[in-house]
């Protein structure tokens, strides 16, 4: 079994699954794959059937943090070393996954694939959120995380067992500050991110705005009073 689970949570994505998984199989063998589809109302899943694409077929739509963790539960049952949160949308560049695998043996528990680690800067006010959420994330936990909004993130074996048997995690922003704050080791690498290869973003503009405003206050307020007990029971120092 390869160290490496690339989990792919697909919602309506008939018109990009195909392309991103034939790429998958035939240019990074090394890695394996699981595509969770999350109740998608198109032809997704009959897509990965026909095809034989290694599929998790949920019967109704989770939202994204329930189907990520469905493949994080996948991964920690199957017992992977690491797990990577990646796009069916062909946003996400394979070609970046070996670098962050790389990174994350330095002794790292998530690496995130950053599009502004090297100090590249983007104004649009998509990015002005995601400077507003790094800031929040620098001011409650010390932490410097350059692309805190990227979704292409890295999990090592540990954070694998949290996703995957605790209820209290998403793959979002304020997830990455609590986990900072008892103390995971986080790092970046540059990654290219592409435009979507086809089909329509859910992510509109006041779903965006909602979206920053629900991480802030997150970042800033309720972690705070999140419990501080990890699923070991021993927790952090």
């Amino acid at each position: 079994m390869n160290k490496v689970l690339i989990v792919i949570p697909a919602y309506n994505e008939e018109a990009n699954i195909e392309m991103v998984v034939r790429e998958l199989e035939e240019g990074y063998p090394q890695f394996d794959y699981l595509v969770v589809n999350d109740g998608s109302r198109d032809r997704t899943a009959a897509i990965c059937r026909e095809h034989g694409f290694n599929l998790l077929d949920l019967p109704v739509n989770l939202g994204l943090a329930g189907c990520f963790q469905a493949g994080m539960k996948y991964a920690y049952y199957k017992g992977y070393e690491y797990a990577i949160q990646f796009d069916g949308d062909g946003q996400h560049r394979p070609e970046f996954i070996e670098s962050m695998q790389k990174k994350m043996e330095e002794g790292y528990e998530i690496v995130i694939g950053s599009r502004f680690v090297n100090g590249k800067k983007d104004w649009s006010m998509r990015m002005v959120g995601s400077r507003l959420i790094e800031a929040a994330i620098r001011l409650t936990t010390g932490v410097t995380v350059a692309d805190p909004t990227s979704g292409m993130r890295m999990f090592n074996w540990e954070m694998i067992r949290e996703f995957a048997l605790n209820l209290n995690y998403g793959p979002e922003p304020d997830t990455v500050s609590y986990l900072l704050k008892q103390g995971a080791k986080v790092a970046e690498v540059p990654v290219h991110i592409a435009e979507r290869a086809g089909g329509e973003s859910y992510l509109k503009p006041m779903v965006a705005v909602r979206y920053m405003a629900r991480m802030l206050l997150s970042i800033l307020l309720i972690q705070n009073f999140r419990s501080k007990k990890l699923v070991n029971g021993k927790g952090r120092k």
